[in-house]
Formats: structure tokens, C-alpha cells, sequence
């Protein structure tokens, strides 16, 4: 099954190459596909397209995918130069599934240097008085001055591998502060957690947490959730702390726990339900991947392995046969389903374009084992 996947996943990327020429996807528009939202390489997803691009070369090493993956980074680098559309922390994202990855498989010096840059610029988010990682928006905003969101978990990677390839220790040490400030203030005692958390970005004294895309404040985005699970993980991984990896265990079961009889995911854990609630389908994939991780860590005699070996086969047998795009050429994503900000009413029933490099991924952790560009291999 996963095979006949990757190999559907692979045929549309190679047909996504030439519809979308320069541009990166982003998400649908009323269920359509990508192609009317295309854009030049300024939004937060564009490292997505390109790290499925590095999936697809890696398994087939079809240069076809490799040449785009290269023409990207250009893209990339001009980006990263002109300082466009970089004041939020999503600069791990972008470069970790871009010129990281073209390090890690190819060991390409530039793109090592691309990367520290990436990795430096990163840095420079953050805030000394209140010793985090600035989410979004310019140094002293008002607003958003004081403020994480659970998402950047997924952003560290990009600091620890700078650490681990540098020997600098500062980017390890910011990104562990970063994390543990996550696992103390986002993730709640019932093992839910909030999307953003704030704090005096003059004093760093907490003020309290909150949502921007889930039902409520004291409600469970799904898609934050996801990220939890996976990003503690993958603390653990570079870190060795155990509280990071139980972090992800709590977050993973309570994710499970709320899952509908088909095993993906809601938009939000508690929002009420009913035939027009929307799913994330995306959240369901970057949990699967994040399990897949966390079980790379868990002891065989583990207690809980397999309960989340047997609910991350049973997510990604649903999403394959019930959310994906299998049998239809025509499909520009890979995974029905995803959506972007209900509660904003953006692309809330699309496809999006980190939906896809999840399930990619997952799909070929599953069937290869290979594991992404969050670390070195």
C-alpha cells in the first residue's frame, strides 16, 4: 500500500513540476488545486514543495526532481539575501526542507553555508529579556513582541543542526530554552495544549495562552497538537531529554484519544462536531510522521510502542484510502481534506501544501525508513 503511494505521489509531483514552473504552491482555493494561488517564493509553505522535490529524488533519482529541488534553492538564496518575508520563525521551515536537505544528501558546501545563514537569521529572533524565540512579527511589536506558538518546535531543528555542524554552542542553548519554555507554558496539565502563549517582552513574565487558528483559547488545534507531537520528539532526538520525549508520548495519546472512528483528525480537538465539520487531514500526517519518530526512540519492551505502532499504521491506512488522491491524475495535491485556518475561513476543506510533504514523509518512513531533513542521517 505504501508503495503504490509514494509511487502516485511521485507521478504527481512530476506533472506539479512543470504546472507550476517558478512558483511555489501554497493551499487550494474552494477545493480547487493549486495552481490558482501560486506564488514567488514569500510565504511561510515554500520549503514544502521543495522538500517533495528532494522525497521524490530520493526515492526514483530521477534528476528531474533534483534539477527543480536545485532551481528552488536559487529562489531560496535571493530570499534569504533580500530579507523577504522573514520576520517570523518559519525560517526553519523553509531552509531545513531546502538547502539542508541538499546538504544531508548531497554534502554541497553552498548549501551548507545557505543553511547557517538560514540559521543565523533565526537567531536574531531572539529575545534576551525574555529568553524566547520571537514568533512573529518585528522586534517590539506590541502585540506580538512576547509571543511563542507551539508551531516553531518544528522550526529548532534548523538551530540544533547548526550547533551540531558548527560546534557553536549558542544555537543549541537558545533552542533548548525555546523548547522547555514550550513544554512548561503550551502544553496544558491535561496534556491538550495552546496554540500561542505570551509573555512581558521586557520582563518575560507570562500572561497567558491563547489561540489564533484553534475554536477557542481553551480549546485543542488539532494542527498544534501535531506539531507538539512531532517537535518534542525531535528535541529528544538532538537534546537527549527525557521530559521532551515523554512531552511528545502525553501529546501523542491525547491526540489519539480524540481522534473520529476513521482515525484522522479534526480541525480542532474540541470543536463541536457534525456532518460539515471540517478535518485537517495535515495534522493526521504530521502526527504520523512524528510517531514514527518518537517509536525510533521508545525501547522495544516500551508499554506504549505498540499502541502508537498500531494507531500510526491505522492513521495512514485512512489517509491513503480514504483522504488521498489515489486514482485521480488530475489532482494537484496529494491528500484531500487539509485546511488552513478555519476559524478565518482560509482554505478550511483544500489541499495544503505541508499536508502533502507530511504524508509523503510518513509514507516513506513507513515503506524506506528515510526520515526527512530534520536531521543528518
Amino acid at each position: 500500500m505504501w508503495n503504490k503511494a509514494i509511487g502516485d505521489a511521485v507521478e504527481k509531483t512530476r506533472a506539479n513540476i512543470a504546472r507550476f514552473g517558478d512558483q511555489f504552491p501554497h493551499v487550494g482555493i474552494n477545493g480547487g488545486g493549486y495552481t490558482q494561488n501560486l506564488n514567488p517564493n514569500n510565504e511561510w509553505t515554500n520549503g514544502f514543495w521543495t522538500g517533495i522535490n528532494w522525497l521524490c529524488y530520493e526515492y526514483t533519482h530521477d534528476e528531474v526532481f533534483r534539477h527543480a529541488a536545485i532551481k528552488q534553492i536559487e529562489s531560496f538564496r535571493h530570499r534569504l539575501q533580500q530579507h523577504i518575508s522573514l520576520d517570523h520563525h518559519d525560517i526553519g521551515f523553509l531552509f531545513s526542507l531546502s538547502t539542508k536537505a541538499q546538504w544531508i544528501l548531497e554534502k554541497d558546501e553552498e548549501a551548507k553555508r545557505l543553511t547557517l545563514s538560514a540559521a543565523d537569521k533565526l537567531m536574531k529572533r531572539w529575545r534576551e529579556p525574555s529568553q524566547l524565540i520571537q514568533a512573529w512579527g518585528k522586534e517590539g511589536d506590541e502585540v506580538e513582541g512576547g509571543r511563542i506558538i507551539i508551531d516553531c518546535l518544528l522550526n529548532l531543528p534548523l538551530l540544533y543542526w547548526a550547533s551540531d555542524v558548527t560546534g557553536d554552542d549558542r544555537y543549541r542553548e537558545r533552542a533548548m530554552i525555546h523548547a522547555e519554555k514550550s513544554r512548561r507554558y503550551l502544553i496544558r496539565g491535561d496534556d491538550s495544549s495552546y496554540h500561542t502563549f505570551s509573555f512581558d517582552q521586557f520582563t518575560g513574565v507570562p500572561v497567558g495562552g491563547s489561540t489564533h487558528q484553534g475554536f477557542h483559547n481553551g480549546s485543542t488545534w488539532t494542527r498544534g497538537q501535531a506539531w507538539g507531537v512531532y517537535g518534542f520528539a525531535l528535541s529528544y532526538r538532538y537534546t537527549g531529554i527525557k521530559l521532551f520525549l515523554e512531552t511528545s508520548k502525553r501529546l501523542a495519546r491525547y491526540f489519539l484519544e480524540h481522534l473520529p472512528e476513521d482515525h484522522v483528525a479534526y480541525w480542532d480537538l474540541n470543536a463541536p462536531v457534525d456532518a460539515g465539520t471540517p478535518r485537517d487531514s495535515s495534522a493526521s500526517a504530521i502526527v504520523c510522521a512524528g510517531l514514527h519518530e518518537l517509536l525510533s526512540h521508545l525501547e522495544t519492551n516500551d508499554p506504549e510502542r505498540d499502541y502508537f505502532q498500531q494507531w500510526m499504521v491505522r492513521s495512514m491506512e485512512s489517509l491513503v484510502k480514504r483522504y488521498s488522491t489515489i486514482g485521480d491524475p488530475d489532482a494537484e495535491g496529494f491528500l484531500r481534506h487539509g485546511s488552513y485556518s478555519v476559524r478565518h475561513g482560509h482554505s478550511p476543506d483544500d489541499f495544503v501544501i505541508w499536508g502533502d510533504y507530511y504524508y509523503l514523509e510518513a509514507l516513506m518512513r513507513l515503506e524506506w525508513g528515510v526520515s526527512g531533513y530534520w536531521y543528518e542521517r
